[in-house]
């Protein structure tokens, strides 16, 4: 028979002995958890932000260069929409700014500063061409000239008019014709023909819209002006 002594000394050392391991066992458990945390935790992707598309000015599909002015400009649609002509993210001419017009629609700027000279609109179907002529003849040396056709830009647009486009760099100005669409970026005193000129012809077989071709976009960068 066990003394009183010794049963309560065997309690004891039997109720350690299971501490111990229940101790053991929660720790284990513990780090487990934290072990299957860490690996969640390696294992969850960073964080992306959500990339946001440069844009540049009047929505160019790249940046214009230093000493360049950026432009983009749409022609009239039909005889519906206006043309639209943008300059270093300024609206120059636009259906919603009211300043448009049946005929050639043309902006004049400063080649140095790009600051805005003049906005206005001349009608080659039911018009007369002769103030167009003046205000051609008088833009100054070292202005950008630009144009964009709204319904029909040719039918009162004689030799002489044509001749001070081509003067401003158009190498088709001679054959725009009835309901042609073109859009021209030029300038006074230019000493060759302008790479930004587009221009399609008023076709039965080709038009997007009945009786008028499908509209002009051209985007680009307009060296400034250095003397």
């Amino acid at each position: 028979m066990l003394r009183a002594g010794g049963v309560l000394k065997l309690v004891a050392v039997l109720s350690a002995f299971f501490v111990a391991i229940f101790l053991a066992f929660q720790l284990l458990d513990i780090k487990e958890d934290f072990n299957i945390g860490s690996i969640f935790a390696r294992s969850m992707p960073e964080e992306i932000a959500p990339t946001v598309p440069s844009r540049y000015k009047c929505g160019l599909s790249k940046a214009c260069p230093a000493g360049h002015f950026s432009f983009k400009i749409a022609s009239g649609a039909a005889s519906v929409v206006g043309p639209k002509i943008c300059l270093e993210d300024n609206i120059l001419m636009s259906g919603v700014k009211n300043n448009v017009g049946r005929g050639i629609n043309i902006v004049l700027v400063n080649g140095e500063t790009g600051a805005l000279i003049k906005t206005d609109f001349y009608d080659m179907w039911a018009g007369d061409v002769a103030p167009f002529i003046k205000f051609l003849k008088e833009i100054p040396d070292g202005t950008v000239v630009m144009m964009a056709t709204f319904d029909d830009p040719a039918t009162k647009l004689n030799e002489e008019a044509r001749k001070l486009i081509s003067e401003l760099g158009s190498s088709v100005v001679n054959s725009l014709k009835f309901r042609d669409n073109w859009i021209f970026v030029g300038g006074k005193g230019i000493k060759t023909k302008t790479p930004f000129e587009q221009h399609i012809k008023n076709s039965a077989d080709t038009n997007k819209y009945e009786g008028w071709p499908e509209v002009l976009e051209m985007e680009g960068c307009i060296p400034q002006r250095r003397d």
